[in-house]
C-alpha cells in the first residue's frame, strides 16, 4: 500500500495522470467501475498474494491494461499481467519486506518517469535529470547505511517505549506508515504513522514526555510545514527523533532527542534512501528486545489464502 502511495505521488507529478490507490482485499469486493482506457499497476513481492490476484483478474475481465511490479518473474501475477516490471531484488528470506520494498520503489520511479516521457509531460532534459537522480540513489543508500551504529543506539531507547508515532509529509507520509508497520511487525511495539498535517486532528492528544515521535523530513517543498509540526510536538514535551539532512536539526530549532543525519540529496527520490534507516530502526529494536526479526509471530511471507 505504501509503495503504491509513493508511486502515486511520482506518477501524478511526472506524468500528470490521476492515480487512485486501493487495498486489494477491499477492492475485490467493492464492484468498482473499471476504466477500459486505464492502467492497473499491481504490486506484490511474491506475485502470489490471493487478494491481489483476485483484483487483477477482476480488472482484466473489465478491460483494464495491467502491469505487474513483482519480485518473482515466474509468479502468477507476472504471468497474468500484460507487462511486468521485475524488481530484481533476489530472494528475501525475512517475512518483513525490506530490499523488495526499496526495489519496488525504484521500479515505480522508473515507470513514472517513462510515463511522463511518453505523454510529453517530461522533456528530454527533465527526463535525463530525473534518471540521473535515480542512478545516484545506490551511492546515497550506501551513505545512509553508515548510520547503522547511530540507529542501533537509538533502538536501545526505542525498545523501552510503549507507543511510537511516525510523522511525514508528501512522500514522507507513506514512509511514516512504513516505519510504523515495520516496528509493529518486528518488535511488537504499538506504532502509528500519520500525515504530519493531520497532527492536530487527533494524534496530538497522544503526545507526552514518554512518546517518541519519529519525524521524516527530507529537503522538499513542505519542509517548513514539517518544522511547524515538530514545534507543536516539542511544545507538548514529545521526544523528537529527526531523520533529515545535516542542516535539518539546525533549521528545526527545537529540542531533538535523536538525530539521524542523512546525506544531502534531491527530494524527488528521497523515499528510496530514507527507507534504509527506518527499516534498520525496526530491525535493531526487535533484536535488542530479543525478538526474531526474520520470522515475526503470526506472520507469513506471502498471504496466499484469505
Amino acid at each position: 500500500m505504501w509503495r503504491a502511495l509513493i508511486g502515486k505521488y511520482w506518477i501524478e507529478r511526472f506524468a500528470r495522470l490521476p492515480v487512485e490507490i486501493d487495498v486489494a482485499s477491499e477492492y475485490r469486493y467493492r464492484e468498482a467501475p473499471v476504466d477500459k482506457n486505464g492502467l492497473t499497476i499491481v504490486i506484490s513481492q511474491s506475485g502470489e498474494t490471493a487478494d491481489t490476484l483476485a483484483s487483477l483478474r477482476y480488472v482484466k475481465e473489465n478491460g483494464s491494461k495491467t502491469v505487474g511490479v513483482v519480485n518473482v518473474p515466474m509468479s502468477s501475477i507476472a504471468r497474468l499481467t500484460d507487462a511486468v516490471a521485475p524488481t530484481l531484488a533476489g530472494p528475501e528470506i525475512g517475512v518483513a519486506s525490506t530490499k523488495a520494498f526499496t526495489c519496488q520503489l525504484v521500479a515505480m520511479a522508473a515507470l513514472a518517469i517513462s510515463l511522463g516521457r511518453a505523454l510529453g509531460t517530461l522533456g528530454e532534459i527533465a527526463e535525463k535529470a530525473l534518471v540521473g537522480e535515480l542512478v545516484a540513489t545506490p551511492s546515497l543508500l550506501a551513505e545512509a547505511l553508515k548510520l547503522e551504529p547511530a540507529v542501533e543506539m537509538l533502538a536501545h531507547k526505542l525498545a523501552h517505549a510503549r507507543d511510537v508515532l511516525y510523522l511525514g509529509r508528501g512522500t514522507g507520509y507513506p514512509l511514516a506508515l512504513e516505519g510504523a508497520l515495520k516496528l509493529k511487525e518486528l518488535s511488537y511495539i504499538h506504532a502509528e504513522g500519520y500525515a504530519a498535517g493531520e497532527l492536530k486532528h487527533g494524534p496530538i492528544a497522544l503526545i507526552d514526555e514518554a512518546m517518541p515521535v519519529v519525524v521524516i523530513a527530507p529537503r522538499d517543498a513542505v519542509f517548513e510545514k514539517t518544522v511547524s509540526n515538530m514545534q507543536e510536538v516539542a511544545a507538548r514535551g514529545g521526544r523528537i527523533v529527526l531523520i533529515g539532512e545535516k542542516w535539518a536539526a539546525e533549521e528545526a530549532a527545537v529540542p531533538i532527542e535523536h538525530f539521524l543525519a542523512m546525506p544531502e540529496m534531491n527530494a524527488n527520490f528521497a523515499p528510496i534512501v530514507y527507507a534504509a534507516p527506518i527499516q534498520m530502526l525496526a530491525y535493531h529494536t526487535a533484536v535488542i528486545m530479543g525478538q526474531d526479526a526474520d520470522q515475526p509471530r503470526n506472520l507469513a511471507k506471502s498471504v496466499t489464502v484469505e
